[in-house]
This record gives C-alpha cells, structure tokens and sequence, in this order.
C-alpha cells in the first residue's frame, strides 16, 4: 500500500498534465486545485480499500469534481410522484416563459405616471383584493410571515384565542404556539381536542383579548365525534365583543375543489364572506404562484400590516411580485390553464392513458418492462389531506434499483414504489417532458 501511495502524483503535478490543460481554462486555477487535491484523497481512501487508481482514474475524478461545482444548486426534475403541490420539489411549478420585466430593470418601486418613487406593492394590492374579494391586501415572502406580521402588528402583546384542535405543527418545524410567542402574543386554547363549542370562545374572552384566531388543519385531520363552530359563528362573536377574526386558510383555495373530484373547502372568498376581518394564506399552493404570503380582509385591519416595521424585513422580492401579478391575471380572467398547476388538473384520464401508451410502447420496444396502470395523484403542499384524484401513468419492473438510478439521471425522475414496482404518475410530468422521460428511464434500465 505504501508503495501505491508514493506513485500518486504530487499536487501541482497532477493539476499540470496535458490532460487538465482545457479544465484549467475553463475553470481556473482555484477550482482546479481544489479538484485535485480532493481527487488525491479519494485516492488515498481507494488505495487503503485495497484499489489502485490510475493516473486516468484521477483526472477524470478532477473533472468530475469541476463539472459537479459548476452544476445548478437547484437541479430541474421530473416530478413523476403524482403530487402536484410536492413541498420538497418547489410546491406549484411555475409557468415556463420568463416575463420581460424580469430580464433587466423594472419600474418596482417607481411611479412612471407621477415620476417619483412609488410604493412596491401598490401595482398589486387592488388586483389581489379583487380576485379575492375583498378590501385590502398586503404580500408578504410566505404564510408563515404571514401570520407573524398580523399577530405582531394587530394583538399588541395581548391574547389570541386558539382552538386546541388547530395548535398546528407542520413540516420546517413551523409550530403555531412559536410563531405566536414569536409575535410577542399570548395563546390562549379553548376547547378539547376533538370538540370546540361556541362558548367555549366565549368564556375565554377577556378585556386583555386582541383577536379570535383560527388556522386551517392544513396536513391532517379530525374525524369521528367532532364540533367546531362556523366561520359565520365566529365572527359575530368576535365583532359582538370588538376583536378582528383572523384566519389562517393556509392552502390559498380560490375554486370549488369538487371540479377535479375533490371534497369541498372554504375558499378564501367564502371566509371573507362569512365575517372574516383577516384571511392570510401561501401563494405557491391553491393559488398556483410563486412562494408568498397573501394577506387579504377589511382595509381598517390590513392596512396597518404594511406600515409595520416588520413589513420591510417580510416583504416580497420583485421576482416573486412580477410572477404573482401573472398568476392573478390568470385568475380574474379565468384562465385557469395558463397556470401549470390547474393545466395538471384539468388533464383527463383520457390524454393520460393515450400518453402512458405511446410512452410504454416506446419504452417495450426497448426492451424495458412497462405497462399503463391507473394512479391516485394527490393535491399535496398539506391540502385536502388524505384525499386523491384519478390519475394515470405507467408500472416498471425494477424495484428499489431502478427507482434511485431513475434519480441519478439528467434530468432527475423522481417517482414511487408500490409493491415492488416502480410507479410513474404522469398527471404531474408536463407534456413537453415526455421525451426526457422516455431517454431517461432507457438509460436507468440499462
């Protein structure tokens, strides 16, 4: 082994040879060197293994090293899981052509009209108040802010009341108790965990009372012997005793979900409607649209939120701005296609099963072992939890193998096992992606 290790090259010899000559062009000096001496103690590692590499091994494992640095921090995939609002691979995917005013300056806190500087949000406040329905708006980065910015700016270090049944915890270690310590509020929880009565409200309210708090049940659920009251309920409480009512809807549900065969939600527009003085919830969910925090209600209590000094440190950037007004746009007009989120859903069984069978003939001529198979997509993002759509895709022998060299192309594939299969689920692969897809479960089966 001793003698392995002396014929490794030194350093600045291996970052000299004719070999890496173009890498070190390309690259620079810095990169390289790194490279190199990290590729020297892989070797040293493989040569105590009991291997020896060659000088052939180790440049390629420069260039390998130089390659994987320079590649995307965050990699494109194909989302073949069949959840469309997948957490962890971005929530709502976003439409593909980048808009104009995000290639070189645009006029985000300027007035073209008046020629001074304007307010950032002012371009956007009344077209999400509209499609809401309702008065005021405020965006913020995301719902977590969301929430943070109201209780810190409206309850003054007062008490908020809470159901114990929506003391939520969700993924990101986002805890409803913190976030409220965090605004500097006192939680107070009323009712059981199961059942929560209208009195229950109302004996816990206080002349130290700041607001009624109610947050969506976003990734689970409560069933069996329950209660809790209305939102209509609630809010004549709440308004009888002058506090605000404040809901955290969470998901963004702007539609009636019973259009694509899922159960019914409040919709933002329906709390509002119901007496809600304050309805907060993300952007990159229900909505379809970037990462955000949309803050909508009465303009007596949202207008404070964007006087907050808080406000600044939670405000949007003006990428997320620019999206957003692309997706309202969407919206107001009912063109719900343009938003890549409702193109998935409105996506027949038919057009899928037709793509599953060009797909999978393609793939058996090759030799790999496909077959269409019906697929339950799910919504995702901790929306209608437990709930499934019908979806459509295709079944491939090749078990926990396949599926992680399925990760291992370029573009990743990232599907699911069930029973010793790997399912794809073409409901949340675009169209356009199909080729890839085709190209990419070939090279994983070989």
């Amino acid at each position: 082994m001793t003698q392995e290790l002396r014929r490794l090259p030194a350093v600045h010899r291996l970052l000299e040879s004719p070999a890496l000559e173009s890498a070190l062009e390309r690259w620079g000096h810095t990169a390289l060197l790194e490279a190199c001496r990290e590729a020297l103690d892989d070797a040293r590692r493989l040569i105590g293994a009991g291997d020896s590499p060659s000088t052939a091994d180790l440049q390629e494992a420069v260039l390998a090293k130089v390659r994987s640095a320079e590649a995307e921090a965050y990699s494109a995939v194909i989302n073949a899981t069949g959840v469309l609002l997948h957490t962890n691979l971005g929530r709502a995917p976003m439409p593909a052509a980048r808009q104009q005013s995000l290639l070189g300056y645009l006029a985000l806190e300027y007035d073209v009209q008046a020629g001074q500087r304007g307010q950032r949000l002012a371009p956007l406040r009344d077209k999400i108040a509209r499609v809401c329905g309702a008065e005021s708006a405020v965006m913020v980065n995301n719902n977590a802010a969301s929430l943070l910015l109201i209780l810190a700016a409206l309850t003054g270090g007062r008490e908020v009341i809470v159901s114990r049944s929506q003391l939520i915890e969700i993924g990101g270690s986002f805890r409803l108790p913190a976030v409220m310590e965090s605004a500097g509020c006192r939680l107070v929880e009323v009712g059981c965990t199961n059942r929560t009565h209208l009195h229950d409200y109302q004996d816990a309210i206080t002349e130290n009372t700041a607001a009624v708090l109610v947050a969506h049940q976003s990734n689970f659920r409560i069933v069996g012997f329950t209660a809790s009251p209305s939102t209509a309920e609630l809010a004549t409480l709440a308004h009888e005793n002058g506090l605000p009512l404040i809901v955290d809807q969470g998901s963004g549900c702007l539609h009636d979900l019973r259009r694509w065969g899922l159960p019914n939600e409040e919709t933002v527009t329906d709390l509002l409607g119901a007496g809600a003085d304050i309805v907060c919830f993300s952007g990159d969910k229900l909505l379809g649209g970037p990462q955000a925090g949309i803050i909508v209600g009465s303009e007596a209590w949202v207008k404070p939120l964007g006087t907050h000094p808080l406000y600044r440190a939670l405000r949007p950037d003006k990428t997320a701005l620019v999206l957003m007004d692309r997706i309202l746009r969407a919206h107001e007009t009912g063109r719900l296609d343009e938003i890549p989120l409702y193109a998935m859903l409105n996506t027949t069984i038919e057009t899928l099963k037709r793509r599953a069978g060009r797909i999978g003939r393609k793939l058996r001529e090759k030799g790999v072992p496909a077959r269409g198979r019906s697929t339950r997509s799910t919504l995702g993002g901790g929306t209608t939890p437990d709930e499934t759509m019908a979806g459509y895709g295709l079944e491939i022998t090749g078990g926990q193998a396949l599926l992680d060299a399925l990760r291992k192309q370029t573009p990743p594939i990232i599907g699911r096992m069930e029973e010793d299969h790997v399912v794809l689920d073409l409901r949340t692969v675009f169209p356009e992606q199909d080729g890839a897809l085709i190209q990419g479960i070939l090279a994983a089966s070989s």
